[in-house]
């Protein structure tokens, strides 16, 4: 099955290696959406296609949009909420129901004791505007999978637990190469995780805060 793939916010660095592991894991055809195209290196000319944009502009992301199978969000910034609504509305402007979201734990209060209160405290505002986009996301009839990632390591390891909304999530830390490979067998296999929400974490790792912090 040859899965046509928006990704959204190209640049970032789990996006980058779930472009990479499209490339070698998958046969899908890619869209980079993203602010200045010049900080992405092209490896696949025949699977890579560009498009310099601005989740704000909707004209411009309906057109991304426009023949995709699956949209990727790897996006953030205080105007999260305004971006997550401009996707749903180009997806509905052209009829893509499958997304990925990446989100932030915490936004359910899912994380409880020290780690919950430090999370929170590290987080601060933000949490609301994450909260807000999560819950335009489950107001709407798309079929979003929300990945609630934990804090980031850079470690080269594929090895995450999932929770569902409503249970505890208690890991400290997920790599971003574990997130990356699990956006990639999410767009690869379409009817799991849908209307989903899964908080991410690496096995093993609950404590008062990640160890690196």
């Amino acid at each position: 099955m040859l899965t046509n793939v928006l990704i959204l916010g190209a640049n970032g660095q789990v996006a980058r290696i779930a472009i990479n592991l499209f490339l070698k894991e998958t046969d899908a055809q890619l869209t980079l959406y993203l602010r200045n195209s010049r900080r992405l290196k092209i490896v696949d000319l025949g699977r890579e296609r560009v498009i310099e944009g601005d989740i704000n502009d909707v004209a411009t992301l309906k057109e991304a949009m426009d023949g995709q199978d699956v949209v990727y969000a790897n996006i953030g910034g205080s105007d999260i909420v305004q971006k997550t609504q401009n996707i749903i509305d180009a997806m509905h402007a052209t009829g893509v129901k499958r997304g990925i979201f990446i989100n932030i734990l915490g936004i359910y209060d899912e994380v409880p004791g020290k780690f919950g209160e430090w999370n929170k405290y590290m987080v601060g505002r933000g949490m609301e505007y994450w909260r807000k986009a999560a819950n335009i996301l489950e107001a709407s009839d798309i079929d979003y999978t929300i990945l609630r990632c934990t804090w980031f390591t850079n470690k080269n390891e594929v090895d995450y637990e999932l929770t569902e909304k409503g249970e505890p999530l208690l890991g400290t830390e997920i790599s971003r190469k574990s997130i990356a490979a699990l956006v990639v067998q999410i767009a690869e296999s379409p009817e799991w995780g849908v209307r989903r929400s899964w908080g991410v974490s690496k096995p093993n790792t609950e404590g008062d805060k990640p160890v690196f912090y």
